[in-house]
């Protein structure tokens, strides 16, 4: 579903990405793991053409995407969850949401994007920033969703949020994975969460990916010791 081919990515003339190659198959969700300044922000930003890309290829479905401007790779199919969750603070829940809808022409938020977060639909006049952290980050999910992609984009979304809420957070994402047949590409940090949702957690060290394990076969010792400072 998404094929990530000897992938460059720089700063200036300061090289990040050195030739990454990442496969994501239909239905998974992928964890790309690594301590901060390793890589994950930039790769994230990379494939929604944000930062473009020095050489590689970005293929999603078969469709190359590396020329593609971000909101043509939108309308393509691939959505994007950025850290820090970026909302439109000062518009409401529902006006959020609805700016996701741009990319099918509906005028209506989806009953099935409110299913699955009934605290959006609960406070869906009230203002993007009146929202804690967590409700704020399944309003980014939703807005992504209205987009109705192919692959969906997280970059840190544990950031800043409490245990309880990440916990449903793990469980919302398998069941979008598993209701929409999503593919998911996760950039985290708290590998309790990881390994929680990934069928593949991948590490990503100094602009190369060093680690691809199945989620059986994984080691969390051996993980943790890329992620401490």
């Amino acid at each position: 579903m998404l094929a990530i081919s000897n992938l460059h990515v720089a700063y200036g003339q300061s090289e990040v990405l050195h030739g990454l190659n990442v496969d994501v198959a239909e239905n998974e969700i992928v964890a790309i793991m690594g301590r901060n300044g390793m890589g994950k922000t930039t790769l994230m930003k990379s494939l929604m053409g944000i930062l473009p890309a020095r050489s590689g290829s970005i293929a999603m479905d078969g469709a190359e995407l590396s020329l593609l401007k971000s909101y043509e790779r939108v309308a393509k199919g691939l959505a994007y969850v950025p850290q820090g969750r970026m909302i439109f603070s000062t518009m409401t829940v529902k006006e959020n949401i609805e700016t996701g809808l741009v990319v099918s022409g509906e005028t209506d938020v989806p009953g099935s994007i409110y299913e699955l977060f009934p605290v959006l639909l609960e406070m869906k006049g009230r203002r993007g920033g009146n929202l804690s952290g967590g409700q704020q980050q399944q309003l980014a999910i939703a807005r992504a969703l209205a987009t109705k992609p192919k692959v969906l984009l997280l970059d840190e979304p544990t950031e800043g949020i409490q245990p309880s809420i990440i916990k449903d957070m793990a469980r919302t994402l398998k069941r979008i994975r598993d209701e929409r047949g999503l593919s998911i590409v996760v950039a985290e940090q708290v590998l309790s969460f990881a390994l929680d949702i990934a069928d593949r957690v991948l590490v990503i060290e100094n602009g190369q990916i060093v680690r691809d394990d199945a989620r059986e076969a994984v080691d969390a010792a051996q993980i943790s010791k890329y992620l401490s400072v």
